[in-house]
């Protein structure tokens, strides 16, 4: 068994890696190994990840994001989704980063089975594009409320191009009041690797 490890993007945002595990089926279903250490470390990953999340979005346009927790209980987050699709989206934070500001998208689906790898020093968020959508997720850090940051989602600053407008998006009132980019004091630095 194996995974496809493909970056997004090149320079300082080839961090964010979609991942496909092999998939092997037949006449009665499939079967993935949907996580493996040992594979992850092959392709540079090497996380320990501490705690698993869910979640269920009963409506296509829901959007959650875009999230993070800073130091010391910054996430690198392993996405996949169990039921359904997501347009996924990691937007870097990192002060000092020659990528700050930019994001990187991919559609999730759990037919395809395709994972997108989130490092530190990214915001988190996704739309849903059908009904019922079931994310899972591993992190590397649990959650700490004092740390629970975001960005607005729809900053015009960052051209993220969503696929739902945004008076039919359905969002949480917490995501809803985000700060813009231009707000956020920034808790991560680029860190060059040399």
């Amino acid at each position: 068994m194996g995974i496809t490890v493909r970056p997004l993007a090149s320079g300082s945002l080839a961090g964010v890696l979609e991942i496909t595990p092999d998939r092997f089926g037949d006449d009665r279903g499939y079967f993935i190994e949907t996580y493996n250490r040992e594979r992850l470390q092959d392709h540079g990953i090497e996380l320990d990840f501490v705690q698993d999340n869910q979640s269920l979005s009963r409506d296509m346009g829901t959007v959650r994001g875009l999230h993070f927790q800073t130091p010391p209980f910054a996430q690198a987050k392993l996405i996949r989704v169990l039921q359904g699709a997501i347009f996924d989206v990691a937007l870097d934070i990192r002060k000092g980063s020659p990528s700050f500001g930019e994001h990187v998208c991919c559609v999730l689906t759990a037919e395809e089975g395709n994972q997108l790898f989130i490092p530190e020093g990214f915001a988190h968020g996704f739309c849903t594009l059908r009904p019922d959508t079931e994310v899972f997720y591993k992190v590397s850090a649990g959650y700490a409320p004092a740390n629970d940051k975001g960005i607005l989602w729809n900053d015009p600053d960052l051209g993220i191009s969503w696929p739902v407008d945004p008076v039919d998006a359905i969002l949480s009132d917490k995501d809803k009041r985000q700060p813009c980019l231009k707000d956020y004091q920034g808790d991560f630095v680029y860190q060059t690797t040399s």
